[in-house]
C-alpha cells in the first residue's frame, strides 16, 4: 500500500449527500478483484450520458478539475453496501483523500485499510472546502501528520484521526504489511 503523508492537489467539490458504493462504482464493473482499471467507471452514472457520451456539467468532467487528487463530498459519503471496489475505483482515477461531514462506516473503513486517506470536518468546514474549490485550478493541502487541510486561501482545518490507523497510513501499511512488521517474531514462533 502506498503511504500517505501529505497530499498537495487540486479538489474536486461534489456537494451530493448520501453518495452510495453502487453510485461510486456501479455493479457492472464488480467482475475483477484487480484494482487496475477501476476508474474509468468510477461515478459512471454521473459522469456519463446513457449513450456513452460525457456529461460535461459532472464536477469530475470539467476541465477546471481534470487530475484532482481530493475530493470534497457531501454527508454520508460512501453509503449502500460494503464494496472494497468503491476506495480502489477512486484511487485508480487519482483521488487520495475524501473529505466530508460523515462516511458510511465501513466505506470509511475500507478506504482507510486501502489507503485512500477520509478526513471529516464540521459540514461548515466542508461548505467552506467547497466553496474554494469552486472554479479548480486551486491547491490544498491535507497533511496527515499535522492532522491539517489547507485551503487555498490558508485557512487551516484540523482533523482527527484514530492514531493505529494514522500510523499504518503514514507507514504504508495494510493488513499483511502490518503483520509482516512482526515477521521474526513469527519466524520465532
Amino acid at each position: 500500500m502506498q503511504a500517505f503523508t501529505r497530499l498537495d492537489a487540486r479538489a474536486a467539490p461534489m456537494n451530493i449527500a448520501n453518495v452510495d458504493t453502487d453510485q461510486i462504482i456501479p455493479k457492472q464493473f464488480l467482475k475483477t478483484v484487480e484494482r487496475e482499471g477501476l476508474g474509468k467507471g468510477l461515478f459512471f452514472d454521473f459522469r456519463f450520458n446513457e449513450d456513452g457520451s460525457v456529461k460535461t456539467d459532472f464536477v469530475l468532467n470539467r476541465p477546471e478539475y481534470a487530475g484532482a487528487g481530493l475530493l470534497i463530498a457531501g454527508e454520508n459519503f460512501g453509503c449502500g453496501s460494503s464494496r472494497e471496489h468503491a476506495p480502489w475505483a477512486l484511487m485508480d482515477f487519482g483521488i487520495r483523500c475524501v473529505i466530508a461531514s460523515s462516511f458510511a462506516d465501513i466505506f470509511f473503513g475500507n478506504c482507510l485499510n486501502n489507503g485512500l486517506l477520509t478526513v471529516i470536518l464540521p459540514e461548515a468546514q466542508v461548505q467552506a472546502l467547497m466553496d474554494e474549490a469552486k472554479g479548480g485550478n486551486h491547491t490544498f493541502t491535507v497533511d496527515l501528520e499535522s492532522q491539517t487541510v489547507v485551503s487555498p486561501s490558508g485557512k487551516t482545518f484540523t482533523f482527527e484521526i484514530d492514531e493505529n490507523r494514522k500510523t499504518k497510513l503514514l507507514k504504508g501499511l495494510d493488513a499483511i504489511g502490518e503483520t509482516l512488521e512482526h515477521a521474526t517474531d513469527i519466524d520465532t514462533y
